[in-house]
């Protein structure tokens, strides 16, 4: 087909092969650092978890005193997230992220001079304060670069590094444990600090891998270039239900709140599960070897399954039902744990709420994403993800400590989590359907 002598099919072909090879440089340039940096941040989070096997014991905790010391990660992480990201925004994301990840390298080595509960307590705090605005921020970052379209795929194999890092974690920090005596250290001791050092290096790397933004990127043609800016700022120009507002305004709106609570849900489903789901499954008679293989298995039938999930969100264009229909799957089998009596059955359960906590994550913060304008996204992605570990990390996570102390069950403290879970379905459901209609009438008004 010719229109004025030229070749639009040609022209299309070009456009399209422009496109291709301009997000195939984008995806190997960024995605693949990015996730081995969330790895480690993951991997720092999960190996209190495992930690414990030993520590509890050397430094006389409770199930309760182990509760609360592993919320207070997330309390501290509240309060630094949304100043963290909007840091972010104004030095960049190279020098930011580092920062990011270089101070809770040193601080997750130090976790290893604890000496009772106290100096426990004072640590994760640190930890939490150090390490907010990683996650938000790389999720804001990677919406520098990647137009909507990519966004629910690529940020599932983004966060695939949250399951990935407990898979390959578990037989990792078992296996650390066994260092225990070595050089006079216990072996939870070695496994701060061998976890700790190479986040301190992937720190120092991000100041020569990443870019700020893409009309930097030099390792992108011109062509390459100009068409990314041009798209980018095509979408940006789209109204959202989030406009520009204020961080007061955006506090108290329907959106932020409802994806803030949604968010919940999947988040005290993961942290919960990471924190305790070790001495869940020793519970049934394993050593702590088989603990750490046995634990993997949830985590890489989740990471499998979360690709997938956020491959279809992105072909379909669908975002409300492949948020909704994880959340639900990850209340069913949390509420499945409480009635299972077997170490098989636990696992069955424990994997349909990983897969639910972790299938959520690329629809959801495609849709996120996509609902805040370019003013409010740093402080609105941000916001949702303190509220939500702040809910899900430091309040849940304590619920399942203390009602462990009251009745000797994990699986009953998980009940509180499956009923979030469900909420959180129920009102992405609802706040979805309520933006069509508001939609539909300002086209109608139009």
């Amino acid at each position: 087909m010719s229109w004025g002598g030229c070749d639009v099919s040609v022209s299309e072909d070009g456009a399209h092969a422009l496109e291709k090879t301009t997000m195939r440089r984008v995806i190997l340039r960024l995605v693949p650092f990015l996730m081995l940096c969330y790895f480690f941040a993951l991997l720092d989070r999960v190996n209190v978890g495992f930690a414990a096997l030993q520590m509890n014991k050397d430094l006389g905790l409770t199930p309760a005193m182990f509760g609360f010391a592993a919320s207070l990660f997330f309390v501290s992480y509240f309060l630094v997230e949304v100043p963290s990201n909007l840091a972010l925004q104004r030095v960049g994301a190279r020098r930011w992220i580092a920062r990011i990840m270089i101070t809770w390298g040193l601080v997750t080595i130090g976790m290893s001079l604890v000496t009772g509960p106290y100096s426990l307590y004072a640590m994760r705090f640190v930890l939490g304060a150090a390490e907010a605005g990683f996650f938000p921020g790389a999720i804001l970052y990677l919406t520098y670069w990647l137009p909507s379209a990519y966004r629910a795929r690529i940020l599932a194999t983004f966060t695939v590094s949250i399951p990935l890092a407990t898979f390959l974690g578990s037989p990792l920090s078992v296996a650390l444990l066994e260092l225990d005596g070595a050089l006079g250290l216990k072996g939870w001791q070695w496994l701060f600090v061998l976890e700790g050092v190479p986040t301190v290096l992937l720190g120092i790397a991000c100041l020569f891998v990443l870019t700020d933004k893409p009309r930097e990127a030099r390792w992108l043609g011109d062509a390459e270039r100009t068409w990314l800016v041009g798209r980018l700022d095509e979408e940006a120009a789209r109204k959202k239900p989030i406009g520009h507002i204020s961080l007061w305004q955006l506090a108290r709106n329907k959106y932020f709140l409802t994806m803030a609570l949604v968010c919940s849900g999947a988040s005290a489903t993961g942290s919960t599960l990471s924190v305790w789901q070790p001495q869940i499954i020793k519970a049934f008679g394993l050593t702590n070897l088989q603990t750490g293989f046995v634990n993997a298995i949830p985590y890489g039938i989740a990471t499998v399954l979360m690709v997938l999930w956020g491959r279809r969100s992105d072909r379909s264009g669908e975002r409300r039902w492949h948020t909704a229909i994880p959340l639900l799957l990850a209340a069913c089998g949390l509420t499945y744990l409480s009635a299972s009596g077997g170490l098989t059955t636990t696992v069955v359960a424990v994997s349909c709420a990983l897969v639910g906590a972790y299938a959520f994550k690329g629809p959801f913060w495609a849709l996120s994403a996509g609902w805040l304008s370019a003013g409010t996204l740093a402080a609105g992605l941000a916001g949702i993800n303190a509220i939500a570990n702040l809910i899900g990390g430091g309040l849940m996570v304590n619920v399942v400590g203390l009602v462990r102390e009251a009745t000797g069950s994990f699986a009953l403290g998980m009940l509180p989590v499956a009923a979030l879970d469900a909420a959180a379905a129920v009102s992405v459901i609802l706040i979805s359907r309520a933006h069509a209609r508001e939609t539909q009438a300002a086209a109608l008004a139009a």
